[in-house]
């Protein structure tokens, strides 16, 4: 017997019910695909920007998706590819290294009318920021978004031994950072 999730893929992959499918995958993935790119690229207008590419990479290439891996999982590596292509390309546009982006991102976090946060969730933000790229993805997948290490493992394509190592360095490394504040 099918699992949901296969037979919204195949009505997905199906031209007759195409679109009243993908407002269902609309509907049940919107949101957390949001807080995937949101939490890459920090910002609300940029989240839903690159929100809007992800679900359009999505439309067009779902019937290439095979079934080797969640859907979810499938969409969320669409995303966080996404939303970090979109750095990189607005690092590119503007001259200058990802880090530095990085920390502009993050000055700029404190005037976002749409961050919610208080003081330490600032704070927080700005330790997230200094830790490597692979480990920034792993934290927040954990941490924000509490998934399974399996899924971030699907998701990445790394070893779930790989990414408990991260999420150990990028918490000790945060700890560090949020004593030295």
């Amino acid at each position: 017997m099918k699992s949901s999730e296969e037979k919204l893929v195949l009505r997905l992959q199906d031209p007759q019910s195409r679109d009243s499918a993908f407002r269902e995958l609309l509907e049940l993935y919107q949101e957390r695909l949001y807080w995937q790119c949101r939490n890459i690229v920090k910002n609300h207008e940029d989240a839903d920007d690159v929100l809007q590419n992800t679900f359009l990479k999505i439309f067009r290439n779902i019937g290439k998706f095979k079934g080797d891996s969640q859907l979810f999982s499938w969409m969320y590596r669409i995303a966080t590819n996404e939303a970090i292509t979109f750095l990189n390309n607005r690092a590119k546009k503007q001259k200058i290294s990802s880090e530095e982006l990085q920390q502009q991102i993050i000055d700029n976090l404190e005037n976002d009318v749409y961050f919610e946060g208080d003081e330490i969730q600032l704070k927080l933000q700005k330790a997230i920021a200094t830790l490597p790229e692979k480990q920034q993805q792993v934290f927040n997948m954990k941490y924000f978004q509490e998934l399974k290490y399996k899924e971030i493992s699907d998701i990445l394509g790394t070893s779930e031994g790989a990414l408990k190592a991260s999420y150990h360095h990028a918490t000790k490394k945060i700890e560090e950072f949020l004593k030295n504040v």
